[in-house]
């Protein structure tokens, strides 16, 4: 079921397992409430985007679903299990999350990074083994950086940088891959290819993938479901053409769009108005 905030609006849709679900959530920063009994899903292996306004609380949800924050009400089930019941290593196992701006030692090289996503399958002081080898080699070759592993992180480029911490994501060999906007600082081009990227791990693997994104086009074209967030609540949850509408884009973000067709899929696709407003109360000739 689709609900909209304000819009007296239901879609239904067909049901799909979740694997993660966020129950009543609520948390509190700085004394400011963040988000305000928040209920989602993340159907499983499907691609599900948080969208919404800056502040809107998206980061903060995502920060929630993967165990870095503590909610001040409600809980997060992942396959029906409360998070705050898993081990450390036994949740790392399960789920991988890169956060924005991940900060990693320049000097390390591609292969060295890739391989840090094999600690949750290692003890303390094992050393490397050949599965760990095969997997990092596997990761390397589906984000294409077979050619990169002995350069240095720092002298990558963005979207090398980012493709190279998906593939320490995928050495993790978890079946949830949480991304906090992946496609941030990047130009066009690694936009896409990082989008396209995980896009064709999903189809590939089915990984089920929940990022968060600025851009509603982008969210639209490749995402399978949309979280949308604002002040703090979520106001939608479902297919990008169900929840993406003009009348939601002009509630929550107080933009007004055309909502066209995209030629390849039939999606939506999501452009700025651009003709004359008219008052309320002016006279319509």
């Amino acid at each position: 079921m689709v609900t909209v905030s304000g819009l007296n609006r239901q879609t239904t849709e067909v049901n799909h397992e979740a694997a993660m679900i966020g129950e009543n959530l609520s948390f509190v920063a700085g004394g400011r409430r963040i988000l305000d009994a928040i209920s989602c899903r993340v159907r499983e292996g499907r691609i599900t985007a948080l969208v919404g306004p800056n502040g809107s609380g998206k980061s903060s949800l995502m920060r929630l679903l993967v165990r870095l924050e503590k909610p001040a009400t409600g809980r997060v089930l992942l396959s029906g299990q409360d998070i705050v019941t898993f081990k450390r290593r036994e949740f790392a196992r399960r789920l991988a999350f890169l956060p924005q701006d991940m900060q990693t030692p320049p000097a390390l090289s591609v292969r060295e990074l890739v391989g840090c996503g094999r600690h949750p399958h290692r003890s303390t002081w094992r050393t490397e083994t050949a599965r760990d080898r095969e997997i990092i080699e596997e990761a390397m070759d589906a984000t294409d950086l077979a050619d990169l592993s002995g350069r240095p992180v720092g002298a990558l480029s963005g979207g090398e940088r980012q493709r190279a911490l998906i593939a320490m994501a995928l050495a993790q060999e978890t079946q949830i891959l949480m991304l906090d906007e992946p496609t941030t600082y990047l130009d066009l081009r690694y936009q896409i290819q990082i989008l396209e990227l995980v896009r064709r791990l999903h189809d590939e693997r089915g990984v089920t993938v929940c990022w968060v994104l600025h851009d509603l086009n982008e969210a639209a074209l490749y995402s399978d479901d949309v979280i949308v967030l604002s002040k703090g609540r979520c106001v939608a949850n479902g297919s990008p053409a169900s929840v993406l509408t003009p009348d939601l884009i002009q509630d929550v973000f107080g933009v007004d769009v055309l909502r066209m067709t995209h030629p390849d899929d039939g999606g939506p696709v999501l452009l700025p108005s651009r003709r004359p407003k008219v008052n309320r109360g002016q006279a319509q000739l």
